[in-house]
Parts: C-alpha cells; structure tokens; sequence
C-alpha cells in the first residue's frame, strides 16, 4: 500500500493550495478528485461567472457608446460564445493548476476519495496509507424541499455551456450568487425577478448597500420582491411559476426558466466509509481551532466545515492546515475575512459594520465618501455608489469599511492590512494616492473620518 505524509480529497482552491504548501514544506503528498481540478470556483463558481460578468459588461459599455461619441450599432451578445470564451479561460487556468501540481511533485489521484478510517483512504477501490487526510470536497448547491423545485435549475447548470440566453428568469435567492447572475442576465437583455425570504437582498452587508443595489435593479427594471416565502414551483405551459407569500398575501412570479440560488451545502456524499465517521453539524463537518475534525489526523477546511463558504477562506484555512501540521504558525489572520461581491457596481466589505459595532457595545466613528465627486467614475458613468471607513471612536483604528463602487474588489485589501495590523485613520492618511483614480476617494473617506474622530 502506498503511503503519503498527507492526503488532500478535493482539488479546488483549499485542496491544491494545501497540497502545494505541504509539498513545498516536503511533505509527501497526494490529492484527490473525482471532476476537473480547481473544484466549484473554477470550474463552476467563481471564474465562470466573472467571464460572464466582464461579457455582460462589455454589452453594457457598448450600450452607452453613443454617450462619448462612439456608435457601433446595437450590441447583441451570442450566448454560446460567451460561453465559449468562460470555457477557454477556465481551461488555460485549469491547465496552470495541474502543471503546478506536475511540477510541485503532488500525485494527483483521479477518482472518487472514501476515508475508511484513520490513515486509510481508498480512492476508486484502491487504498492508500497517509499519516494525516484533509478534507477539503467544498459545497453543492441547497435545494430545499419546496414542490415543484425540481424543475428549477441552479447555479451549475446556469453556468454550463447554453445556446441563448433565457427571455425571463426567475431566481430564488436574493443573496451573493442571485444578485451576480442576476447582473449577467439583466445585462444580457433578459427579464429578471427575483424572490428572497429575507427583508432585503444581500441581507449580510451592510444596510446602505442593500438599499443601494436594490434601488440601481429597480431601474434596470429588475423586479425585487423581499420578504417572500416561496410555497411552490408549478409548470403553466411555457412558463414557470413561483408562488411565495408575502406579508401574508399570495404572490407569484413568472419565467421562462427559475433559478435557486439559495446557498449551497457542504459537499459530504460519499466520504464516509462504513464505519467511518467524524462529528457534523447539520451536515457541516466540525472542526477545532487547530481544523482537526472529532478524529485525530482528520483535518477539515472550506466550505465542507467552514461557516463561511467562500474561496479565499477556503485557500488560507488550507495552508494554515498544513503548515501547522509542519510546525509552523500561520501568517494570514483568518479572523478577518474580505467579501467581494461583482454586481455593477461592486461590492466590497471587511471587517465591522458600524450596525455591528455598535450592536457589540463599540463606541465607533465612520467617514464616508460619495462616489459621484470621484473623476473616474463620472468618466466610467459608474453608478451610485460610496466607500466608508469604520474606526474605534476612542483610538482611531481601522475596524472594517464598506466599498459600493467601480473597483471596489481591487481597492479592498488596503482595508484588511489596515484592520489586521491595527493602523489608524491617521495612518491611512499618510498615503498619497495618484489622481485620478477611483482610489483616491479612499482619501476622501479617510480624511471624512479623521475629522469626526477630532471632533
């Protein structure tokens, strides 16, 4: 039987990022996957639907041409191209992944992984021997148990090659993927409604946020209906229909094709093998502070334990995994997670709230800049937006911010360095930052804070 110092089942972003950090770190390693490498972010998350975001996008910028002079007649997007395009970029990355792995010397073992016990995992039938396993086989996608959801597709079959884009869509689930794909499709010329059961859409941001972007698909004439219990999914010819109740009056919607978009669940079917098993919560495997699950040298990260299902947290708990299992201590602060979310505009958020700061007892002061006086984003005829900076009223530390603009992913990590190295207003300030940029309303924000914190 072949024996490894580690075996990783699950090749996307936590699971190959781990196993390259544990062979670099020389221990013997080998990863296991059943589909393509890269896992749900590349292949059917992540990267997929960023390809069809900068598509819906270039449509958008072609649209308002004539606005600067340029007309190039009416954009029309071919859907089988674009998915075309989305495939060819997730190939060449998926190529790089796995000359990584060639080159890192990591067996890569094709097929499905089963634990059979401490030390022993059989892939397709064949076992192998390991002296830790970690765990890493991500989410799927949640279906609830609503009648008629069967004929609803979610956000893998959404982003599987199609021929032409839907007319209408309705989609079940105002959160992260809803509002993505949401965007895609408005973009693309379809008509969108969305139903969510929470109060507002995007209900873990902060509130401006959600009033925001709920305001901007209002205008690009996406209906938004919060506050919705769907009961139903019922076929009506041609169409679907989703019924919900809302405020205790009946309500429905209607679409060529209904999307859930409700979250997704941890990945454990077929993980266990008989006999086997570690401690799970609601089908969340459960981890210590160290990602060690109920059984010594089982190991578990990203979405498959971790309450935050997102690729990044994913990618960081692995690597932290492995390099304490190495004897090292981690680098990253896995306490402060980024959240990136690429509507038009986008969306970006670190750190505290001030609601949160202030339901947590926290005296806090927040500066704030509007995004319409910012050059670049005139120029770019950016929507609505603004970035706010959160900080302690007493010290003047940087707490977290909240970005609702054109770049605002890209401008986030200033913000987790501030937060996770304790730097102050005053000591953003200090940074001159190049006009015209979007990022110079950083300053403007800063500057806003430094002026209350001095009050």
């Amino acid at each position: 039987m072949e024996q490894y110092g580690l075996i990783v089942i699950g090749a996307g972003p936590g699971g190959y990022e781990a196993a390259l950090r544990a062979s670099k770190l020389g221990i013997r390693t080998a990863l296991v996957e059943s589909r393509d490498v890269g896992g749900t972010c590349l292949n059917r998350g992540c990267i997929p639907t960023k390809s069809l975001l900068h598509a819906a996008q270039i449509v958008k910028e072609a649209s308002g041409g004539g606005e600067w002079g340029v007309n190039a007649g009416e954009p029309a997007a071919d859907f089988a191209a674009v998915h075309r395009k989305k495939a060819e970029v997730t190939e060449k990355l998926r190529a790089g992944v796995e000359g990584l792995l060639k080159q890192k010397k990591v067996d890569l073992l094709r097929g499905t992984g089963t634990i059979l016990g401490p030390g022993r995992v059989a892939v397709d039938g064949v076992e192998y021997a390991s002296d830790n396993i970690l765990i890493a086989t991500g989410s799927v996608p949640a279906r609830p148990p609503i009648p008629g959801l069967e004929h609803a597709v979610t956000s893998d079959d959404v982003l599987a090659p199609q021929e032409r884009i839907y007319d209408s869509l309705v989609i079940i689930g105002g959160g992260v993927i809803g509002v993505e794909l949401a965007c895609v499709y408005t973009a693309l010329g379809c008509k969108v409604t969305i139903v969510e059961a929470l109060e507002r859409i995007l209900p873990n941001m902060d509130r401006e946020i959600c009033q925001n972007m709920t305001m901007i698909f209002k205008r690009q004439g996406v209906s938004v209906n919060t506050g919705c219990m769907v009961s139903a999914v019922e076929k009506d010819g041609e169409e679907l229909v989703v019924r919900y109740t809302c405020k205790d009056q009946p309500g429905e919607a209607r679409g060529e094709a209904v999307l859930c978009a409700i979250g997704r669940r941890p990945n454990t079917a077929g993980l266990f093998g008989e006999g086997f098993q570690v401690d799970m919560e609601r089908g969340r495997i459960l981890v210590d502070g160290n990602f060690q699950t109920s059984v010594p040298g089982v190991y578990a990260i990203g979405d498959v334990s971790a309450k935050i299902q997102l690729a990044h947290v994913a990618t960081a708990q692995g690597i932290a995994c492995v390099e304490r299992l190495a004897g090292r201590e981690p680098l990253v602060d896995l306490d402060l997670v980024p959240s990136c979310i690429y509507t038009s505009p986008e969306i970006a958020s670190v750190g505290l709230t001030a609601d949160e700061a202030k339901a947590a007892g926290r005296a806090v002061k927040v500066g704030k800049a509007i995004m319409s006086a910012n050059g670049k984003t005139l120029i770019a005829g950016g929507e609505r937006g603004f970035i706010k900076v959160v900080a302690d009223a007493e010290t003047g530390v940087i707490l977290g911010a909240q970005l609702m603009c054109e770049r605002a992913t890209d401008m986030l990590s200033q913000f987790t360095e501030a937060a996770a190295n304790g730097l102050t207003a005053r000591q953003l300030a200090k940074v001159m930052r190049p006009h015209p940029t979007f990022d110079e309303a950083v300053t403007g924000a800063v500057e806003d804070l430094l002026e209350k914190l001095e009050k």
